[in-house]
């Protein structure tokens, strides 16, 4: 019996819908498992049709091309190593998600998901059939267990392969970063562990995809738990693992452990790279933004250089009267330190004159948000336009906490294609500005100084869309508002934790009423980065038309 076996882990970043591209991605990898003699070459879940595909994958054209992809890839990778790829698989009209073994030019074996997640970003039970609990698949000499992502968060897959003759679990995933989740991940993956005594291996793709950041991190566990190997967070890594066999079976046998980086760093990393791809992805070279002077702008513009590059970046100015003298100095200095191309596009004439032209329909009524938003809606309409003839995609910069209450104008500076910022709050803002400033990364490709000065983060936050604006007119505090919004959408908490944890019943029921009535809002606001487990999309489904509050 072989006492060593090569298996390559292609941590990989396919593209949902590029069936042809992710074919050639997995063969380019092939050929390099070929060179390094390895016994197998391994891609994470879904990787032929890339993931999430959502309803995509229910088209029968779809998962049919899928399905022919993957058995030319079988044909071309005939004489060589062993590929393991995940797609879907139709048979007897179920659908499934499915782990294919490519071999002798054919695919000699299927393993088939069981567990389907139904929480959170996934909805599989309307997408595929539960397939059966199965065992091993054979790779010369070896037996490999390959729990499909969920299967892998349940005893049961693991332990029905250990017991039908499993020698190591080689786990394909598709996981999508959100803050932590590598622990979240790790601590289910040491039980799995511990219950079969076999060394596993956790292989998960990288790459942006629509709001969710695949963020890599593969990695191998020995019996007992002891952390094996580790590659690259969100970085491409194909990378070459061998196995040893001794009296108790396999082991890994020990690779580098790439050093995780912190949470503002993978939040940030992720910001980057969901919005690098999300361009990437969809056709768009270039991108612009509003930039005011604040600091949601200001790192919205930051992410972007540090995405696509400062030459692809335009920040436009947009001052009105109330626009202060500060906010123009502190937009043109990030503007300067970002490199990027700044344009400076008043709009009091404008404004003027839709002032004018409304005024005989408004004649006896006061000024009130009528005349802010107005304010608004003509920056989003200019910011349209410029994103129109210059063909750049316009970025929304809205803040998770503003996203929450409806702290902005739909049709305005809502308007947009992705919020990058969108599920970070108003207090991780300021502080993800103080992190950028002091950091810099090689996957970066803005300035390694200082790019958000000072000001820019101290001074209090105004929309300045009247005289001496301040968001703490409308709104609680920040870190109070953040704190409730905390309670009430990320844990589901309910007007009474808000009081127990020591917060002002009037502030927290009006708080979960500005979350209610903003919903049609985040209905038709843009995509944007997931960083939580309770972002504002997939992970948070609420009707719009909803009189339910709770009465405590």
């Amino acid at each position: 019996m072989a006492d060593r076996f090569r298996i390559t882990l292609a941590q990989l970043n396919p593209i949902v819908g590029d069936i042809d591209g992710n074919a050639a991605m997995a063969f380019a990898a092939w050929e390099q498992a070929r060179d390094a003699g390895a016994d197998l070459v391994a891609f994470p879940e879904m990787f032929i049709t890339g993931y999430n595909t959502q309803d995509l994958v229910m088209k029968p054209v779809f998962y049919r091309a899928a399905m022919a992809a993957v058995e030319a890839v079988a044909a071309r990778c005939a004489d060589g190593p062993v590929l393991a790829i995940g797609g879907p698989w139709c048979e007897d009209d179920s659908l499934f998600n499915a782990y294919l073994i490519l071999k002798g030019g054919r695919i000699g074996s299927k393993v088939l998901k069981h567990h389907l997640p139904n929480e959170t970003v996934f909805d599989e039970v309307r997408l595929y059939d539960s397939g059966p609990l199965g065992g091993p698949y054979s790779v010369g000499n070896s037996r490999i267990g390959s729990p499909i992502c969920e299967d892998s968060w349940h005893p049961d897959v693991a332990e029905t392969l250990e017991e039908t003759g499993a020698e190591f679990l080689l786990i394909p995933n598709g996981s999508p970063y959100f803050r932590n989740k590598y622990d979240i991940r790790l601590n289910h993956m040491v039980a799995r562990v511990v219950e079969t005594g076999l060394p596993l291996i956790y292989l998960n793709m990288v790459g942006g995809q629509d709001d969710q950041v695949f963020d890599g991190a593969t990695f191998g566990l020995n019996p007992g738990g002891e952390l094996a190997f580790r590659m690259p967070v969100f970085d491409e890594s194909v990378t070459h693992i061998d196995l040893e066999r001794g009296d108790d079976g396999w082991r890994i046998v020990p690779a580098e452990i790439v050093p995780q980086p912190d949470e503002w760093e993978q939040d940030y990393r992720a910001m980057v790279q969901s919005l690098r791809d999300y361009m990437g992805k969809t056709g768009f070279k270039k991108a612009l933004l509003g930039l005011s002077g604040g600091v949601d702008s200001a790192l919205v513009a930051a992410i972007a250089v540090d995405a696509i590059g400062a030459e692809n970046v335009r920040c436009v100015m947009l001052p009105s009267e109330y626009t202060s003298q500060a906010s123009l100095d502190d937009a043109e200095a990030v503007a300067k330190a970002l490199g990027v191309h700044y344009d400076y596009v008043p709009i009091s004439d404008s404004r003027a004159a839709v002032t004018q032209t409304l005024a005989p329909l408004f004649a006896g009524r006061d000024a009130d948000l009528t005349e802010e938003n107005v304010q608004s809606r003509l920056r989003g309409l200019l910011l349209m336009a410029i994103s129109n003839k210059f063909g750049e995609m316009l970025l929304t910069t809205g803040n998770k906490s503003e996203v929450a209450v409806g702290y902005a104008t739909i049709y305005g500076d809502m308007n947009g294609g992705y919020n990058p910022i969108k599920d970070l709050y108003k207090t991780r803002v300021f502080e993800t500005c103080r992190w950028r400033n002091a950091n810099h990364r090689d996957w970066m490709m803005g300035p390694s100084a200082e790019v958000i000065r000072p000001s820019v983060i101290d001074k209090p936050p105004s929309a300045e869309l009247r005289e001496d604006q301040k968001d703490s007119d409308s709104l609680p505090d920040y870190p109070v508002l953040d704190a409730i919004l905390d309670i009430l959408v990320d844990q589901e908490g309910s007007i009474a934790d808000c009081v127990a944890a020591g917060f002002d019943e009037t502030d927290a029921r009006r708080v979960e009423h500005l979350i209610y009535i903003s919903e049609y809002k985040r209905f038709q606001s843009a995509p944007g980065t997931r960083l939580t487990s309770r972002a504002f999309w997939l992970d948070r489904r609420y009707p719009i038309v909803n009189r339910w509050r709770d009465q405590g």
